[in-house]
């Protein structure tokens, strides 16, 4: 709905306590909005993306359009300070298993310790925790939230360090598309179409991306074997909704991907593929009883495939292939909020998820022949009640609170090993396991005045460790990493205080946190090649072999800053975040005791300037993210970078438009991984884009 040539007294923009209703209010108008329905009254807008509202007393980020810049999801996520995944490289050249997301410092191995939820729906890959983001490439999104802190007790087990919130838009009539070649022989290519029907709408969107790639290697390390690393990613995306009364309606998602990617050089590829459905049903009775259920599925599949390279990089051998990985996540989800008046809010709820999966591989390979087979896998169970309350005792202060109780179960797992045409090496049934934990939040805000609020929180979470953590045994290069099925969950206790500073231009937000997570899962050196290992088999000269375990605690404190200025088409956006992590270890750990978790630096930085006028458009994104050790013993150590990425865009009429854009204008070197020989593998370098993309 679009509303012009109207002259009314100042608007207050109210998010009201039910699912996606905003209203409008001034002295000449009330207006309801439809989730995703865009309004335009004089100079206001407004786009209501049907979720919940989020908690006064969070430390919440929002993701704008500009900040989105290529579409590329974890590229824009990449600008929050302090969010991180595992590795410095992005999808088009890291492996996909070493993509989980964390915030704050919590580290220290590749399984999320973040959720990602896209419409309710949780997104990490039921194996093995990671997030496949070329899946998400395709998607139409309304809005993209960072919620910082664990204790979500709305949004699942697992919010060690945050939560990710990804929202569908809808009931808008839009069509875009654009594509967009680039250095390497780059192809960029998406298209999307969103159309109202009646009070419903539908929205059918797919992305296309391939590159010859970059040789990952740095110069004067590379040998006989090292090549360009190409990449091809695609997906598809439909969504629906359909009203079923005047306050209730049913919204309807299915999406697939695929990704392949290589990693530089012989033996060294891996395959990514899935397909997710989900139904949603949502009731919005004004001043009555408002409530949700949601419905999931998950299919995956993975292939991969490892090759260990010979002194000097002048060959490579087949050492691991681990020929498919499927997996299977299943999930519900029910919430009520009975109503409370205008000064009380309250969710109650329940959710269960479910995760099936396995891996199949081959090795001890003579040339392209295995001489052994491993079959490794199992399922865990997650069933979860929660309950959360927000009540305002007086006009300026927000007091919260939020528990849930889960109840975990692991099953079914094994481990089979066997000589390929010949016998059985082994054949192991592991105990099923179960337990119950909790998840608490308490917090408050403050706010003192029209410019200033206090905010603070204390929290408990608790992850349980994926079946890829408890199964699969992985290598980098000379080095191995051992499964562990006997893994314990993970326990998180934590604090914050925060204060925010709002004007009509200038936002200011700072946090300090502490948290300490009790068994935390990482991967410990226990032994050096060239041997055999348990788990894994031979492991080089040079080579580390590693099993995951379970710490005493990683410690992580620090503080974050967010800020913004805007005037007019300019906006001026900085961060920083300084994290102060170590681990507490003991036993065959003990080395660890003191150092930094793997892969976590000190220091997280940004400044983006962006400007958006009726023709020219313009932005310019620097990050610095400070120096990192590679291993869990600190004798590694990624050095710090500093990257630049900028666009110009001209818009031809109300309908075309074309860009440049840059990657890591100055080409700086960005240290992704560091192996026991001491080679060095790089990060995306210096990317060129030209694009022209169309709106309707």
């Amino acid at each position: 709905m679009r509303l012009s040539g109207l002259v009314c007294l100042p608007l207050i923009a109210i998010t009201t306590p039910v699912w996606g209703q905003v209203e409008l209010r001034s002295e000449c108008t009330t207006l309801p909005g439809s989730p995703g329905e865009e309004i335009t009254l004089g100079c206001t807008q407004i786009v209501v993306t049907g979720n919940l509202q989020t908690s006064q007393s969070e430390n919440t980020e929002a993701i704008d359009d500009l900040q989105l810049g290529s579409g590329r999801i974890e590229s824009a996520l990449s600008q929050v300070p302090g969010l991180q995944q595992f590795r410095r490289s992005d999808a088009r050249s890291a492996n996909p298993t070493s993509q989980g997301v964390t915030l704050r410092g919590l580290g220290g191995n590749a399984s999320s310790r973040a959720i990602l939820v896209l419409d309710d729906v949780p997104q990490a890959d039921p194996f093995g925790g990671w997030i496949s983001w070329p899946g998400y490439d395709a998607l139409k999104l309304a809005s993209i939230r960072v919620r910082r802190g664990a204790g979500q007790v709305a949004s699942g087990a697992g919010a060690l360090a945050g939560v990710i919130e990804l929202d569908s838009k809808q009931n808008v009539n839009q069509l875009n598309a654009s594509v967009a070649y680039g250095s390497r022989n780059s192809l960029d290519a998406k298209s999307s179409l969103l159309r109202k029907l009646g009070e419903g709408s539908i929205s059918v969107s797919g992305s296309y991306a391939r590159g010859d790639g970059f040789i990952p290697i740095i110069k004067g390390q590379r040998g006989a074997v090292d090549r360009p690393a190409p990449y091809e990613q695609g997906g598809i995306a439909i969504r629906a909704v359909a009203p079923l009364s005047d306050n209730t309606e049913l919204q309807a998602g299915m999406r697939a991907f695929t990704d392949e990617r290589d990693r530089g050089f012989d033996f060294s590829d891996n395959q990514n593929s899935g397909v997710d459905a989900s139904l949603r049903l949502v009731n919005r009775t004004p001043g009555g009883w408002q409530w949700s259920t949601l419905g999931y599925v998950q299919i995956r599949d993975f292939a991969n495939r490892f090759g260990a390279i010979g002194t000097g990089r002048n060959s490579v051998g087949l050492t691991l292939d681990q020929f498919s990985v499927p997996s299977t996540g299943l999930g519900a989800r029910v919430e009520v909020r009975p109503p409370l008046g205008e000064n009380a809010e309250l969710r109650i709820g329940g959710d269960w998820r479910r995760t099936i999966g396995e891996t199949n591989e081959n090795f001890f390979f003579t040339g392209l022949t295995p001489g052994r087979s491993r079959r490794a896998g199992g399922e865990s169970d997650t069933f979860g009640l929660f309950v959360e309350a927000s009540f305002e005792p007086v006009e300026q202060l927000t007091l919260t609170a939020g528990a849930r109780a889960d109840h975990w179960s692991i099953a079914n797992g094994f481990r089979k090993e066997v000589n390929i045409g010949g016998t059985t090496r082994s054949d192991d049934v592991f105990a099923d396991r179960s337990g119950w934990e909790g998840t608490g939040r308490a917090g408050f805000a403050f706010q003192a005045n029209d410019a200033l609020r206090l905010r603070g929180a204390a929290y408990l979470g608790w992850r349980l460790p994926t079946l890829n953590e408890l199964y699969r045994p992985f290598r980098v290069g000379a080095d191995a990493t051992a499964a562990n099925e006997l893994l314990a969950p993970e326990r998180l206790k934590g604090a914050e205080i925060g204060v925010d500073i709002q004007s009509d231009s200038l936002k200011f937000g700072a946090t300090a946190f502490a948290n300490r997570l009790d068994n935390a899962i990482a991967n410990v050196g226990l032994g050096v090649g060239p041997a055999n290992f348990p788990g894994v088999g031979f492991v080089a000269a040079g080579g580390v072999y590693r099993q995951r375990r379970n710490l005493d605690a990683i410690y992580s404190k620090g503080v974050e800053f967010d800020a913004s200025y805007s005037v007019q088409d300019f906006t001026l956006r900085a961060g920083y975040a300084y994290v102060d992590a170590k681990v507490e270890a003991s036993g065959a750990a003990i080395a660890l005791n003191g150092l930094r978790p793997a892969q976590v630096p000190r220091h997280f930085a940004n400044v983006g300037m962006s400007y958006d006028g009726d023709v020219i458009s313009a932005n310019v994104n620097a990050r610095y993210f400070g120096g990192q050790f590679e291993d869990d013993t600190n004798s590694r150590r990624l050095a710090s970078a500093f990257t630049v990425d900028a666009g110009l865009g001209y818009r031809l009429g109300e309908k075309f438009r074309l860009e440049l854009r840059g990657e890591n204008l100055f080409d700086a070197r960005v240290e992704a991984t560091i192996g026991s020989d001491g080679v060095i593998e790089r990060a995306t370098p210096r990317t060129i884009w030209a694009r022209i993309s169309v709106e309707y």
